[in-house]
């Protein structure tokens, strides 16, 4: 059996050939949760860096437990557990991302006086800041931290030592199928449900990824960073959704949906096609092929 080498500190911990996979995946875990742990336990941590640090964490977190399904009887159970501590905190990001899609069109230029640019900022900026303070209470974080110990403390006994890098190749070969299936035939007849289960998929593909990089560095970061560019494009896809969402009927920026909705439509339109163009190179390979690349990647390294 071949994973986790003990190297410096300041390296991941990953899969890497001529060491025991199950001690890598250990390491890959605990790694996660104790990220997830110092960004929600830090009470003077900023609210949007706490959030976007937590959220980001349990995305890595599903992603490997959607990976050892199969090989852990509460593996389902605890990446539906993120997901919900997750979206506890959920809201906190919308009016960020709100706000994140209004300079993205504004840059585009918007037929708006410079007084109206002003005071729908302001107004984005004042939901974020409610948001952030309805959901980060102290009784939240301390839920999300007994939830994390818990599952930290249950990590060492993992059942992982018969484990072989066939297993996991084959995988992350679904992964990349089930990403594959879901591009789109025609990304002008997407919908906004369809782009966002793209993108959970591609994001979980991503850190999945990620954790073979040193198979292959040069490989490795190269495709994850192409997952990444697909993942931004569909996510500013999702924060122009959360921006016309916002400038619907008796919503903050209800006054200016007439000269909001179409430029938001012309840059998913945009971003939709830089999105086609990506997804087209990154899932070129049929999944068996995927298979094989990967484990030729780790026989080699042997």
């Amino acid at each position: 059996m071949h994973g986790f080498i003990e190297v410096d500190m300041g390296d991941k911990p990953a899969l890497r050939p001529k060491a025991p996979i199950a001690p890598a995946l250990r390491a890959i875990a605990a790694a996660i949760l104790a990220h997830a742990r110092t960004a929600i336990g830090d009470p003077e941590r900023a609210s949007e860096d706490t959030v976007h640090e937590f959220r980001r964490a349990m995305k890595q977190w599903r992603a490997l437990m959607r990976l050892l399904d199969p090989f852990l009887a509460d593996a389902a159970r605890w990446r539906t557990e993120a997901r919900d501590h997750a979206r506890s905190l959920g809201t906190a990001r919308d009016g960020q991302s709100a706000l994140n899609a209004f300079d993205d069109i504004a840059e585009k230029g918007l037929a708006l006086s410079p007084r109206s640019l002003a005071t729908i900022r302001t107004r984005l900026e004042a939901v974020r800041e409610g948001e952030e303070k309805a959901v980060l209470t102290p009784a939240l974080r301390e839920g999300i931290i007994g939830w994390l110990d818990a599952v930290t403390a249950a990590v060492e006994a993992w059942p992982l030592d018969g484990l072989d890098f066939e297993a996991l190749a084959a995988r992350l070969a679904t992964g990349y199928r089930t990403a594959r299936r879901l591009v789109p035939s025609d990304w002008s007849q997407a919908s906004a449900t369809e782009r966002h289960e793209l993108r959970q998929r591609v994001v979980e593909h991503r850190y999945q990824m990620e954790l073979i990089e040193p198979l292959w560095p040069r490989f490795g970061r190269m495709w994850t960073e192409e997952a990444e560019r697909l993942r931004d494009r569909l996510g500013r896809c999702q924060d122009l959704e959360v921006l016309e969402r916002l400038a619907g009927p008796h919503q903050p920026l209800a006054p200016w949906r007439s000269r909001l909705t179409p430029p938001c439509n012309d840059r998913k339109t945009e971003l939709a096609q830089r999105a086609a163009r990506i997804a087209s190179r990154l899932f070129a390979e049929r999944p068996k092929a995927f298979r094989r690349r990967l484990e030729a990647l780790w026989d080699h390294g042997r």
